[in-house]
């Protein structure tokens, strides 16, 4: 099967790979209907961490059940399934309290020894706590949904998972940090699930900043540092903001989140910090601040994101705003390294 694999900084391409089979009793290969690119794949590509010559690519897909294990009893061949971009057995401590990406049993899709999303199959362990059908399966979903569900598997969960942990309910006000496809998302989850009455996007990307206001931000605000704390501040007489979620991971972004955050606020932190932020504690103490963190359990909102995609009260897919054959996967992660694409999503053949 074709897949893509990391060579060097810059440098993916598409090569032929064992194709994805069963290994154990509670495997499901899955053939890959839509995959994505997502920002944390360019970490590496951009060269600021490393990664194994020749290893596997992509964590963000969607696909059609294509074998099951003897043991595999939620899923079976022939489902339309979203597959959330870590797997979890769903069983364990760690699953029931609904930290899915702390399952004692669980991995990330294009670790190493393992299928990448961005291929052509994936072989999915623990598909039954991991995989969660569409309603309708093919025959019932029109393709048109293809790209909200596929945004579901990371990047709306993630997103939405930043503004649960800031703490935002009906009618708060929540600034977001990072337009990218998991700040955008937490706009719009922000807005359409949690009932939000404000959200102060901070963009200055024009494409970004539409996809931002198409998904309820009520105000942008282009400065960053000082200034932005300062704009943001202004919008709020001064009081700075309940509810912040930070959605970058850079130290730059850790100082804005706690610089605009008002007595008592709450910042909820989805953003990878691959470049090592630190982060003082006495200003979170002296303002009695609230943070929260984690690597989001998409696995929990899964099923509640399926619904309201399926019953058409909630569409993530316009973060998409490249399409491309798996083939030409190394367009899409020179556009996006660019900033001239939020996010790529890639197609398979039949």
């Amino acid at each position: 099967m074709r897949a893509t694999l990391y060579l060097s900084a810059g440098n993916v391409v598409v090569d032929d790979v064992p194709d994805a089979s069963i290994s154990e009793p509670t495997d499901a290969v899955v053939r890959v209907v839509r995959a994505a690119v997502c920002g944390s794949d360019l970490w590496s590509y951009r060269g600021i961490i490393n990664r194994a010559e020749r290893s596997r690519l992509g964590h963000e897909f969607i696909g059609i059940v294509a074998e099951v294990g003897d043991e595999v009893r939620t899923v079976r061949p022939g489902d339309l399934v979203v597959a959330p971009f870590q797997w979890s057995d769903n069983t364990c401590p760690a699953c029931l309290d609904g930290i899915q990406t702390s399952c004692e049993r669980g991995g990330t899709f294009g670790a190493a020894g393992t299928d990448g999303g961005q291929g052509e199959a994936v072989r999915v362990p623990y598909a039954d706590g991991t995989l969660v059908a569409v309603p309708g399966g093919m025959d019932g979903t029109g393709e048109s949904l293809y790209p909200a569900l596929l945004a579901a598997s990371d990047v709306m969960g993630t997103g939405l998972h930043g503004a649960v942990l800031a703490g935002v309910t009906e009618g708060s006000t929540v600034a977001v940090i990072g337009d990218g496809a998991v700040g955008l998302c937490a706009v719009l989850g922000a807005r359409s699930i949690l009932g939000a009455e404000r959200v102060i996007l901070m963009s200055r990307h024009a494409d970004r900043t539409a996809v931002g206001k198409l998904f309820g931000a009520t105000d942008v605000i282009a400065e960053r540092g000082d200034e932005g704390i300062a704009a943001v501040r202004e919008l709020t007489g001064g009081l700075g903001v309940r509810h912040v979620v930070e959605a970058v991971g850079t130290p730059e972004s850790w100082s804005m989140a706690v610089g605009m955050a008002r007595e008592g606020g709450s910042i909820g932190a989805v953003g990878v910090p691959h470049t090592a932020p630190t982060l003082p504690l006495f200003p979170p103490l002296i303002h009695h601040l609230s943070l929260n963190l984690g690597i989001a359990p998409v696995r929990r909102y899964l099923p509640d994101l399926i619904s309201c995609i399926t019953a058409g009260t909630l569409d993530p897919g316009p973060v998409f705003d490249t399409v491309l054959p798996l083939e030409d996967v190394a367009r899409g992660y020179a556009a996006m390294a660019a900033r001239e694409s939020i996010k790529a999503m890639l197609t398979m053949q039949p």
